[in-house]
C-alpha cells in the first residue's frame, strides 16, 4: 500500500509463473464491491461494504484517513452464513469477508477476532448482545427482566426523512417537489472507432469445413463463431496450408473467381497473422453452412455433410482515443445532469449504496471498452479501463448483439434499396404523405442516388490512388508484389491503451493510431474493389456505409495527410449513407417496426422488467414506511419460527418474476446509516450496444402505435418525429434515456404515480467536419467530435404513465417468463415485501431495538 493506492494495473504483464508452487483462483465479478461482516454471537451480524480497490487500485478514505465504508443489508441466507461461521470457528466476536458474485454469496476469508472500525451503533448493539450473553450464562433470572436496549436509546428521536432527488429543472421541465427520481435507463452506442472491415468468401475446402464441424458440435447445418486464441490458431494453420505459394498468372486461362478466392484466403491469413499473437477482442470469424449432401457410411447409415459454407472474417472497429474520451465525457455528463438532487448527487448516492447500478455490454470489444470508459466518468474512477471493465461491466450477447432474428427482413430491405439506387429512377414511390414525412417509404433516399453512386466510385478510386502512393513510399516492393504479402506485423490490441493522440506519428506525417500506410491502403483498396465489380459491372450498395466510415475516420484522424478529394467524397458518401443506413432497418414504417421489434425484442423485455422492478421496490418502501413499526411486531414468535423454518425453501423465496437475472445488489442498511434518506434508492441500468440496436429501439418507440391492437398515439410527439426524420444518423455515443419518476403525493394505485420521461441524443456532432475556423482547428488538435445534448421525445408538460409505456411496448418485447431463471434460492434479492419484512423480523434484537428506538 502506497498512500491510497493498493495496486496498479500492468497490461504488459501476462506471464503465468511456472517455477515454484502457486494457487491461482478464478476471478469473481462482484460489481466492484467488497462486503465485510462482523458477528457478535451467532444471532447478530453487522455488514459493511466498500469500493473494491481492484476497480482502479485506489482505496477511498475519509478526512481522518480511515477507509470509507457503509453498512448494507444481509440476505437471510447470508445471515445464516454468519451464524455458521461464528459457530464453526467457536468465535463469538468474529469478522469475515463476503463476496457476492453471479447471484450467489461466498465466504472468502475469516479474520477471527475483529471489530468494526467506526460505528457507534455497532458498539451499542455489541454491548447489548454481550450483556445478554453474560446474563444468560451467569444470571438467567435477570436476562428476561432487563430491556434489550441501552437506557439512553429508548426515547431517542428519529430524524425526519427528506426526499432523495427532485425533478427540479430537469431535462423535461419542472413537475413539482413531490416527484422523486426512481430509475435511469440508458441504451448507448459505442464511441468513435477505427473503420470496421470484413472479408467474405465461400469455402469448399475440406479442412475449413471440418474446422466448422469441430466447433459447432458436428452439426452440418449449424453455424459457428471463432473468437478464442485456440480457435483462431486452428483457422490460421488451415489457411496457411491452403494459400497457394505462387499466384496464377492473371493473363493465363485460370478462372477469375479462383484468383479472387486465393486473394481473399491470403487476406484472411494476413489479418490472422497481425501482431504475432491473438490478443485483444477485435477479430472474429463466422462460418455458415450453405450446401449439404447426404453420404452413406460404411455401416449403411446416412448422414449429412456440408460441402459449401460462407466464411465471414470481421476485424478492425477498435475504440480510438477519441472514443474513450467521448465515453468518459458522457459519463461525467450523466453524473452531473441525470441525477438532480442533494449535494454531490450521484457519487453520494453510489457511495452510500442507495444507487443500484448495473452496466451491460455486447460482445464487441469497442462496446465493452466504451462501457468501461463511461463508468470511469460516471463514478469518477481512476486508472486504466481493463480493471473497470472486468469489475463493473457484464456481457450479454443475446440481448445487445446480433441481427439473426431479422436477417430475412433486412435482406428484403437491402434488395429494395439496391434496386432503387442502382436504377435510373429519379423518385421513390411513396405510400406516405408529405404532411407526415416520417411515414414515407424509403424516407431520406436522395432522388439522384444512382448519379451519386457513380461519383462515389470515381472519388473512392481517386483517394485510393493517393494512399497507394503513400504506401509505396513506405515500401517500394508494393509495386511489384501483392498487398497482402507485405503487410507488416501489427497488433490492433495496442489501440486498447491509447488515451491520447500520438503527436510524434502525426508530426512525422504518419496515419493516426496504430495503422500504417500499408494497412490504410489495404482498407481503401478493398472498399474500391468491393464497391464496384468492374468485371461484372455491378455495384454493391452494402459498401456505402463502409466508405462513409472510412471518409469520416480519415477526415477526423488523418486530415494532416491532405488527401485531395476526401472532403468531397465524404459529402457524397454522407448523402448516400443518410438514405441507406436508416432504410436497412426497414423501408416502410411497418417494416421498420417489424425489424426493430425482432432485433430489440430481448432488450425491450429487459427494459420493462427494469421499470416493473423499480415500481415494485418503490411500492414496498412506501408501504413499509406508511405502516407503524409496532404493526410489524404482531405475532412475533409465530413469524420468527416461520421465517427460520422456511429460510432455504424455494417456495418462501422471492418469486422469479420479482427479479430479472442474477444481479448482485448492495443495499444500504437504514438502521445504521448516517444519511438523511436511507430508504430512498435509485436504480440505474446502462446498456451499451451498436448502431443496429439504437435504430431498432428508436423505431419501436416511434412506430409502436401502428400495431393494430393498440389504440394509443405514438410514444413520440409530432415535433420529435419531425426532428427524428431529419436526423438520418445516430452517430457514435448516440443514446436513448428513460427516466422514471414517482409522485409521492399520488395514491399508490393511481397510474399517475409513476411517470416516464423519454429523451435521446443523436451522438457525435459532425458539424466541425463540415466547417472551417476555430471549430475545425480544435477538431484537428483533439481528433474528437463533441456529443450532442439530449432532446425531448415528448412535449413539455405531457405525462406518459408507466402503465401506458408498458401497454405500448409489451407487444414487441420478450415476455418476462422467457428470460433465464431468476436469482438462485441462495441469493433471493431484497425488493419484495415478504423479503423486506423478513429482514426486519428475522433477528429479534434488531426488531426490538428498532421499535423501541423510535
Amino acid at each position: 500500500m502506497v498512500g491510497n493506492r493498493s495496486s496498479e494495473f500492468h497490461p504488459e504483464v501476462r506471464r503465468v509463473r511456472r517455477e515454484g508452487s502457486y494457487i491461482y483462483e478464478e476471478f469473481m465479478p462482484t460489481g466492484g464491491t467488497d462486503v465485510k461482516v462482523y458477528t457478535v454471537g451467532p444471532e447478530y451480524a453487522h455488514a459493511e461494504a466498500r469500493k473494491s480497490p481492484v476497480v482502479d487500485g485506489v482505496v477511498m478514505r475519509n478526512l481522518d484517513g480511515k477507509e470509507v465504508r457503509y453498512p448494507v443489508l444481509l440476505t437471510p441466507a447470508e445471515k445464516e452464513m454468519a451464524r455458521d461461521v461464528c459457530i464453526a470457528f467457536s468465535q463469538a466476536v468474529c469478522g469475515f469477508d463476503l463476496l457476492r458474485s453471479q447471484g450467489r454469496s461466498y465466504v472468502c476469508d475469516v479474520n477471527g477476532w475483529s471489530f468494526v472500525k467506526n460505528s457507534y451503533k455497532y458498539y451499542d448493539d455489541s454491548a447489548c448482545v454481550l450483556r445478554k450473553m453474560l446474563l444468560d450464562a451467569k444470571a438467567p433470572h435477570l436476562s428476561s427482566a432487563i430491556p434489550p436496549t441501552l437506557p439512553w436509546k429508548v426515547n431517542e428521536l428519529v430524524q425526519p426523512s427528506e426526499p432523495l432527488t427532485r425533478q427540479g429543472s430537469g431535462i423535461n421541465g419542472s413537475f413539482g417537489d413531490s416527484e422523486e427520481l426512481r430509475c435511469v435507463i440508458a441504451v448507448i452506442r459505442h464511441g468513435d472507432r477505427t473503420p470496421k472491415q470484413k472479408v467474405k468468401l465461400k469455402i469448399t475446402e475440406e479442412k475449413l469445413l471440418n474446422l466448422m464441424l469441430k466447433y459447432n458440435g458436428g452439426r452440418p447445418r449449424s453455424e459457428t463463431k471463432l473468437k478464442s486464441a485456440v480457435q483462431l490458431q486452428d483457422l490460421l494453420d488451415a489457411t496457411r496450408m491452403l494459400v497457394p505459394r505462387t499466384r496464377p498468372d492473371r493473363e493465363s486461362d485460370s478462372e477469375a473467381e479462383d484468383v479472387e478466392h486465393a486473394e481473399k484466403l491470403r487476406q484472411v491469413k494476413a489479418v490472422l497473422e497481425e501482431g504475432g499473437h491473438f490478443s485483444g477482442i477485435y477479430r472474429k470469424v463466422q462460418l455458415k453452412p450453405l450446401k449439404w449432401v447426404k453420404v452413406t457410411k460404411g455401416n449403411g447409415e446416412v448422414e449429412e455433410q456440408p460441402v459449401e459454407a460462407l466464411m465471414v472474417l470481421k476485424y478492425g472497429g477498435v475504440l480510438t482515443h477519441a472514443g474513450r474520451k467521448q465515453a468518459e465525457e458522457l459519463g461525467r455528463y450523466f453524473r452531473n445532469k441525470m441525477y438532480p438532487g442533494e449535494g454531490t448527487g450521484l457519487l453520494r448516492l453510489h457511495s452510500t449504496y442507495r444507487h443500484d447500478l448495473k452496466i451491460y455490454s455486447s460482445d464487441e470489444g469497442r462496446v465493452q471498452m466504451s462501457a468501461a470508459a463511461f463508468a470511469k466518468g460516471l463514478l469518477d474512477l481512476e486508472g486504466q479501463l481493463t480493471p473497470i471493465l472486468v469489475s463493473l461491466v457484464s456481457k450479454d450477447y443475446s440481448m445487445l448483439d446480433g441481427l439473426e432474428n431479422a436477417s430475412s427482413e433486412m435482406k428484403e430491405a437491402k434488395a429494395w434499396l439496391n434496386e432503387i439506387i442502382t436504377s435510373n429512377a429519379n423518385t421513390v414511390d411513396s405510400n406516405g404523405s408529405p404532411e407526415f414525412p416520417w411515414m414515407v417509404d424509403g424516407a431520406g433516399l436522395p432522388p439522384n442516388a444512382s448519379e451519386l453512386l457513380a461519383n462515389l466510385v470515381k472519388l473512392t478510386k481517386k483517394v485510393t490512388k493517393q494512399v497507394r502512393l503513400l504506401a509505396q513510399d513506405e515500401n517500394e516492393k508494393l509495386a511489384e508484389r501483392s498487398l497482402y504479402d507485405v503487410i507488416p506485423p501489427y497488433d490492433q490490441a495496442t489501440a486498447l491503451g491509447k488515451t491520447n493522440i500520438d503527436v510524434d506519428r502525426i508530426a512525422a506525417g504518419l496515419p493516426c493510431g496504430s495503422e500504417g500506410f500499408l494497412l490504410m491502403y489495404a482498407r481503401w483498396k478493398k472498399l474500391e474493389t468491393d464497391l464496384y465489380n468492374e468485371r461484372k459491372e455491378r455495384f454493391d450498395i452494402t459498401q456505402i456505409p463502409g466508405v462513409y466510415d472510412s471518409c469520416k475516420y480519415d477526415l477526423l484522424h488523418n486530415a494532416h495527410l491532405n488527401l485531395e478529394g476526401l472532403h468531397e467524397l465524404f459529402k457524397v458518401a454522407q448523402m448516400l449513407a443518410d438514405g441507406v443506413i436508416p432504410n436497412e432497418y426497414g423501408i416502410s414504417p411497418k417494416q421498420k417496426l417489424k425489424i426493430g421489434s425482432k432485433i430489440a425484442r430481448r432488450l425491450l423485455g429487459k427494459l420493462l422488467i427494469d421499470l416493473r422492478n423499480t415500481r415494485e421496490e418503490a411500492i414496498t418502501v412506501a408501504e413499509l414506511k406508511n405502516n407503524h413499526d409496532h404493526s410489524l411486531s404482531i405475532n412475533i414468535e409465530k413469524e420468527d419460527a416461520e421465517a427460520k423454518s422456511k429460510l432455504f425453501h424455494k417456495n418462501d423465496e422471492i418469486d422469479q418474476d420479482d427479479d430479472d437475472d442474477k444481479e448482485t445488489k448492495y443495499r444500504l442498511d437504514p438502521k445504521y446509516a448516517n444519511v438523511k434518506t436511507p430508504e430512498r434508492h435509485v436504480r440505474t441500468r446502462l446498456y451499451f450496444t451498436s448502431e443496429s440496436h439504437i435504430h431498432s429501439l428508436m423505431n419501436v418507440l416511434r412506430y409502436c402505435n401502428l400495431e393494430e391492437s393498440l389504440q394509443e398515439e405514438s410514444l413520440v410527439c409530432r415535433n420529435a418525429l419531425e426532428r427524428l426524420c431529419k436526423t438520418k444518423e445516430l452517430d457514435y455515443m448516440s443514446h436513448i434515456v428513460l427516466r422514471m419518476f414517482e409522485n409521492t403525493e399520488v395514491a399508490l394505485e393511481d397510474p399517475k404515480r409513476y411517470r416516464i420521461e423519454l429523451t435521446y441524443s443523436r451522438g457525435a456532432d459532425l458539424s466541425p467536419l463540415e466547417k472551417k475556423g476555430s471549430a475545425a482547428t480544435s477538431l484537428h488538435q483533439e481528433h474528437t467530435l463533441p456529443i450532442m445534448g439530449p432532446e425531448r421525445l415528448q412535449e413539455i408538460g405531457s405525462y406518459l404513465t408507466l402503465e401506458t409505456m408498458e401497454e405500448m411496448i409489451r407487444p414487441f418485447a420478450m415476455p418476462a417468463e422467457d428470460f433465464p431463471p431468476a436469482t438462485p434460492a441462495a441469493f433471493s434479492g431484497y425488493f419484495s415485501k415478504s423479503v423486506l419484512d423478513r429482514l426486519v423480523n428475522l433477528w429479534p434484537f434488531h426488531r426490538q431495538a428498532s421499535s423501541l428506538g423510535k
